[in-house]
């Protein structure tokens, strides 16, 4: 088949290396220019350097245009294979292939369609991701199932570990999907649209700590934005503290959330969730935290003293 390629960052990189390891053609590649958005300078392998590297044709876009349109009806693929393309990909373009577009997507669709599904997925409690290659229709993230294949969540995985053991079921997806579609097969699993769900962006903002949430739900965020992701965060005395280990507590802490209570093991319990104050509730244990200046620091060694609070924004106390 002649396939051409939309991909960026690593998911793309590794779905490329997949192509030009298959008997197929790869005839295009299509791929963003570099980002200094927080999230896009991870995983930041270079599409477009090793399409290069090979001999392949490489056309920069932030957005499909009427140029690139031409230049693919002129090349006439077979198939279009996409991966981690951040923008639409309009019906003249994933439509124009005879045998249509397939997308790669990082979650087990129809749940967790659009963006940053792994890190949604684990702050959810989710008990498995996966990777799924499916037709692409005018829905994102909505076409047919060729192919899906799940890995477990472990009650300690962090988005960086799920990033490299979903990262590395690419290839065999791939693989699979472009020799089902090469040998006829058309009958593929339409999505339950009922099970969908839909996700945007991540920023910044996502990374904040509220206090009034369950102490398990901000163990999960903690471990969703592990380095290098940008960290949870929280503020003591005016300055941001980025949480980067964490438990949740073994006795139950009554009181108002962000209260920094008592040292317990090797953490100091932080009083969470909105009705803490009946005194059911068990806390988050801090751990590792690391300051503003990039020094890390065991939570018992950085609060030598109990009392005062945490909170969502830049406040003293």
């Amino acid at each position: 088949m002649r396939i051409v390629m939309f991909g960026y960052q690593t998911w793309g990189h590794r779905t490329l290396r997949a192509l030009l390891d298959s008997p197929h053609e790869v005839a295009l590649v299509v791929t963003h220019p570099r980002s200094d958005h927080a999230y896009e300078r991870i995983w930041s392998d270079s599409v477009a350097e090793l399409a290069t590297a090979n001999g392949v044709d490489v056309v920069l876009r932030n957005r499909p245009d009427a140029e690139l349109v031409r230049r693919l009806e002129r090349i006439e693929p077979d198939l279009i294979v996409a991966n981690n393309w951040r923008t639409w990909i309009p019906p003249e373009i994933f439509a124009l292939p005879r045998l249509g577009t397939l997308n790669v997507h990082d979650s087990l669709l129809p749940a967790y369609a659009g963006f940053s599904p792994l890190i949604w997925a684990l702050i959810n409690g989710e008990p498995e991701v996966g990777v799924t290659a499916h037709m692409m229709n005018d829905q994102l993230d909505a076409g047919d199932i060729v192919v899906q294949r799940a890995i477990p969540v472990g009650p300690r995985d962090t988005a960086t570990d799920l990033f490299h053991r979903t990262v590395d079921l690419i290839e065999p997806v791939l693989a699979e999907a472009l020799a089902l579609i090469a040998s006829g097969r058309r009958d593929w699993t339409p999505q339950d649209r009922g099970k969908a769900s839909f996700f945007h962006k991540r920023s910044i903002e996502d990374s904040r700590i509220d206090w009034s949430w369950p102490a398990e739900d901000i163990e999960r965020l903690v471990r969703a934005q592990s380095d290098p992701y940008p960290n949870a965060f929280t503020y003591h005395r005016g300055a941001r503290l980025r949480v980067l280990r964490a438990s949740v507590s073994k006795g139950r802490y009554g009181g108002t959330p962000g209260r920094i209570f008592i040292r317990e093991g090797d953490g100091v319990v932080i009083v969470a969730g909105a009705d803490a104050r009946r005194g059911h509730n068990h806390g988050l244990r801090l751990e590792q935290v690391r300051t503003e200046d990039g020094v890390e620091h065991a939570a018992t060694d950085y609060f030598r003293t109990m009392g005062g609070y945490l909170t969502s924004h830049p406040t003293t106390g």
